[in-house]
Parts: structure tokens; sequence; C-alpha cells
């Protein structure tokens, strides 16, 4: 049999058994999804590319801990969210002090944000500056909700697995995370 006929779980099994060529080809399936994934996640492009070659490591070295129970996405996005939150609270532990305490006088700096019609921004998430700095100011859990199901177009099942959660606590924190956004996004001035 091929192995472009083969499912991922198929290929992950050969790769298991030692097939190098197996995990190349998960690797190419995958390296784009899951570095845009962490982009949107971390907002840093070289913290991403980072942590997606870690990812690929980690399913590399930890491939006989897959066990065919769940989808090979659902682990190999598992990894990848793992990792980027573990970068995150790196980020926020080394964030010692804020651009107000550079200030002399103890008055904040007011960065204004060219206005923008939100609905525009809205349904091109993850592609423009506002959308990823507003997806940086939501809690992990909204955010990471948010990728998977608009960026990433994951099912609300594979997102309940991948975080392992209720099926109805994903919709609603999807729900609460847009509403979020949306806030965040007018805070910048983009207008409603």
């Amino acid at each position: 049999m091929e192995k472009n006929n083969l499912n991922d779980e198929q290929l992950m099994k050969m790769f298991q058994n030692g097939d190098e060529q197996a995990y190349n080809q998960l690797v190419t399936k995958y390296k784009d999804r899951i570095l845009n994934y962490i982009i949107n996640f971390t907002g840093d492009y070289d913290s991403a590319q980072d942590l997606a070659q870690d990812t690929f490591l980690k399913v590399y070295i930890k491939k006989d801990s897959y066990k065919e129970i769940a989808k090979f996405s659902t682990w190999l996005y598992t990894i990848a969210g793992n990792l980027a939150k573990t970068e995150l609270r790196k980020i926020k532990r080394r964030k010692t002090y804020s651009v107000s305490a550079l200030s002399k006088d103890d008055r904040e700096f007011v960065l204004q944000m060219p206005e923008k019609d939100i609905l525009d921004e809205t349904e091109q998430y993850g592609q423009s500056d506002f959308m990823q700095s507003a997806l940086l100011e939501l809690e992990d859990d909204f955010r990471n909700i948010i990728i998977l199901r608009e960026i990433q177009g994951t099912s609300y099942e594979i997102i309940s697995k991948i975080l392992k959660l209720p099926l109805g606590t994903v919709k609603s924190r999807l729900n609460r995370g847009k509403l979020k956004l949306r806030d965040i996004l007018i805070k910048f001035g983009v207008k409603n």
C-alpha cells in the first residue's frame, strides 16, 4: 500500500515500527498547520518556529507513548498547545516592568491605533496586527479555543478532546471568547 493513501494513525504506527519516512510524511502534512497554530497562540514568529520544531521533536522522542485511542492530530495539537502555554508562562515571568514604569513623570503611555471596521477584522482571524494583538490580550483558555476553531477550523469535538473539556464548555468558551475579543478590538479603536 502506498504511504500517500494511509491515514495519520497508520503512518504513526509505521513510524513506531521504525519507518522514518512515515514520520517525515506526518511532519510535512502538519508543519504549516502547527506553526500557524503556535504563531496565533504566542504572537511571536521566531518563538513559534522553535516551538513547532520542539513539537515534532517531542513526537519523535515520545512516539511510543502515542496510543491509537486518540486521533494523531489531537495528540499533536495537545503537545503543541502545551508547549505554547509553557512558553507564554515563561514570557509573562520575564516581563518585570511595564512601559509606564519607564516614564519619569509617572504618566501612562497611550498607543493610538488607527480605526478599522471590526467586521473586516473579525472575518480574517489572525490575519492582521490588530487581531494578533487582540488575541494576545485574551486569557489562554479563550485564545486557544478561538485559534483552534476560527483559525485552524478544528471541529468542536476535536477541540473538546485536545483540551479535555466537555463539548458544551468548548462552545460556551468560544462564544465568551468572541465577545471578549470584540471588546478588546473596540478598546484598540476598531469600530463596531
